[in-house]
């Protein structure tokens, strides 16, 4: 891939033959490979320039002016989206191409993984911790659950033994019950003897007086 510079070198403006030497001596003292496009010279050049840059990037007038950079076909920008890669170290990105080893951008991307690598860790360490917790939860809940079955059990229990300790009572009143009619029954006896007896001695009375 190269990277084509659109320049004008004869251009009459201060500032654009300024921002031209600064794009070329940024690009040299990184020591990539460019190409010098000039369109003062080159019909076709300034042609091409004008038809590839992207309807938004163009000025009011709708000519635009040098410097643009392309990778290949591919539009990176102007002067002053390149001033801002260049001040935010991503120069390379800014031109579609791979940060060599050691260079900031590189050590930047890297950083910005190990940020991304460590936040997947986390979110992976807090999915690891929240199931921890749930099925601690589960567990002390079946406890739990374990905890309320067996005071019912044992109300049951206590329950069963009350209706135990209500029929002895039940039973007792029974067996009261019956002594108690078998002695009236005994005494009802025992008084209809004493009237037959009295009555006994009635007639004999009577059947004297009649003698």
């Amino acid at each position: 891939m190269v990277i084509k510079v659109f320049l004008a070198s004869s251009s009459g403006s201060t500032a654009i033959k300024k921002k031209q030497q600064d794009v070329v001596g940024f690009l040299e003292a990184l020591k990539i490979d460019y190409a010098q496009l000039d369109i003062a010279s080159n019909e076709d050049n300034r042609l091409w320039m004008r038809e590839n840059v992207p309807g938004e990037k163009k000025p009011t007038t709708g000519i635009p002016l040098p410097p643009q950079i392309f990778n290949e076909e591919m539009y990176c920008g102007d002067y002053d989206t390149f001033f801002d890669a260049k001040e935010d170290n991503t120069v390379y990105e800014f031109l579609g191409l791979t940060p060599p080893p050691g260079s900031k951008e590189a050590q930047q991307a890297e950083h910005s993984q190990k940020l991304h690598n460590g936040s997947g860790t986390e979110e992976h360490l807090g999915d690891d911790t929240t199931k921890k917790e749930i099925k601690e939860a589960e567990q002390n809940g079946d406890a739990h659950t374990a905890e309320l079955e067996d005071p019912g059990e044992n109300v049951e229990t206590d329950a069963q033994q009350e209706d135990e300790e209500e029929e002895e009572p039940a039973e007792e009143d029974e067996e009261s019950r019956k002594a108690a009619e078998e002695e009236e029954q005994e005494e009802g006896e025992e008084d209809k003897v004493e009237d037959n007896h009295l009555v006994s001695e009635e007639e004999e009375e009577h059947a004297s007086e009649e003698d």
